[in-house]
């Protein structure tokens, strides 16, 4: 009887290996939205890190993450890393920038799970507005794909995308519309 256990039991631990080997071993995670500024005024709260605590939603989900900085306040080169009990522990580098139009970000996760993907906002005058686009990919290690099977990675990172697209859309029409009236009073 016991040997009639361990054998399903090694073949349900067979079965479940096979269906994580079989999960994509890349992700992709994107989200956009319209913001009513010019892309100047848009890339100015992304290619800056420290403009990040005003719309970045992990540091809501996490108030007692602390994050410090390093290389020039903006473009390449600039950095941040944090630590937190909710948000974990890592960095993330500016590795590309083409003004006005993409900042490009290296982010490397230390803890809970070591990870390194790739960021991506890219800005795209729309209509009076610029279009904000923010991805991420990466490759998905075994205890990712695993954990994919019972949580939805593109429902949840996306949503705190959404989240943090709807904060700077707040902070840089605030800022479009006050440039706008200092320059129409000069006129």
């Amino acid at each position: 009887m016991l040997k009639k256990i361990a054998l399903v039991l090694g073949a349900v631990i067979v079965l479940l290996v096979a269906v994580v080997a079989m999960q994509p071993s890349t992700f992709r995670i994107e989200r956009s939205t319209a913001i009513e500024a010019p892309p100047d005024v848009v890339y100015g709260h992304i290619e800056n890190l420290r403009a990040w605590e005003a719309w970045n939603p992990w540091q809501k989900l996490d108030p007692e993450m602390k994050s410090r900085y390093a290389g020039p306040e903006t473009g390449v080169g600039a950095s941040t890393s944090w630590e937190g009990p909710n948000a974990g522990t890592g960095r993330m580098t500016i590795t590309s920038v083409k003004p006005n139009r993409e900042v490009e970000i290296e982010l490397e996760f230390l803890a809970p799970m070591a990870a390194t993907n790739r960021a991506l906002f890219t800005l795209v005058p729309e209509r009076g507005a610029t279009r904000v686009t923010w991805l991420m990919e990466g490759r998905n290690g075994f205890a990712a794909k695993a954990v994919g099977l019972v949580m939805d990675m593109d429902q949840m990172i996306g949503g705190e995308f959404e989240k943090g697209l709807a904060s700077m859309k707040a902070l840089a029409e605030a800022d479009a519309r006050q440039r706008a009236g200092i320059f129409g009073s000069e006129g």
